[in-house]
């Protein structure tokens, strides 16, 4: 007669044992119903993490915090309401949550970001070579604008010497030309280090009409890299960098592709495996 009381005592005490063992390897969760609970739980979800994972749950709660904060609002001026709504955002994402669950949204959000940043990374590689092409083509047009002859000295003055830049050019472009851009340098034929290296423009009186030909004595400034002492032998080279055209547009130009336009782009094609 003792029989079933027995059973149903065993059978009581293993399921209070049972539940008790779920409660046990349940989880903690994070509760974001008030700033305290916040604090508390997530204290308490770290503590149950080993310590090489306590780190990141650490990083993940950071990532978390500053995901959640509207950037646009931050710059609006109203900084209340955006540290609120900041710690709003936060408390929806993170309610309920296990230490895994946070670090994996953690995850998903440095995933997106990636995406992001690849798209955004693949966009100016495209704009770059573009760049490129046109610089390329620039500077086969601007070889259409001669510099025939170039020559540099400095003239004597009595308050202060005076250096010149007497040129040549040709206007073999089917262009009206009003303005026009150089790179000038300064060398001697057996030293490997030029004594001048400097950029110029001239804007021209009237333009230079396609077929044009004129000479220019240009006077640099006198207190520029130009004001320097250079030997006899020293020879003036003159490229063409750009040319504006009768409204002063550009119509030419080779300086949007430059050193520092290549270092971007090749920086950018190794860091995204792209060709």
């Amino acid at each position: 007669m003792q029989t079933r009381p027995t059973l149903a005592l065993l059978r009581a005490v293993v399921l209070g044992l049972c539940g008790a063992l779920v409660a046990c390897q349940a989880e903690p969760t994070i509760d974001a119903s008030s700033d305290a609970a916040l604090e508390a739980s997530a204290e308490e979800v770290r503590e149950s993490l080993a310590p090489e994972r306590r780190e990141k749950f650490d990083e993940a709660m950071t990532l978390l915090a500053f995901s959640s904060i509207d950037i646009e609002a931050l710059f609006s001026g109203d900084a209340s309401a955006t540290a609120a709504g900041a710690k709003g955002n936060m408390k929806a994402r993170l309610d309920g949550k296990t230490a895994d669950e946070v670090i994996a949204e953690a995850e998903q959000i440095r995933a997106q970001r990636r995406e992001k940043e690849r798209r955004q990374a693949l966009a100016e590689i495209e704009e770059l070579v573009a760049k490129r092409e046109a610089s390329k083509e620039a500077e086969e047009a601007l070889k259409q604008f001669e510099v025939q002859r170039s020559r540099f000295y400095v003239e004597e003055r009595s308050f202060r010497d005076q250096p010149i830049i007497e040129l040549t050019v040709q206007n073999n472009t089917e262009h009206a030309i009003s303005r026009a851009f150089f790179h000038g340098v300064v060398a001697s034929p057996d030293r490997a280090v030029p004594w001048i290296e400097e950029d110029f423009n001239y804007t021209i009186r009237g333009g230079l009409e396609p077929s044009e030909k004129a000479t220019w004595e240009l006077a640099p400034n006198s207190y520029s890299g130009w004001a320097t002492e250079v030997p006899e032998d020293a020879v003036l080279t003159v490229s063409v960098e750009k040319l504006n055209g009768p409204d002063g547009e550009t119509l030419f130009d080779t300086g949007a592709f430059g050193e520092r336009e290549k270092r971007r782009l090749k920086a950018l094609r190794d860091e995204y495996g792209t060709q």
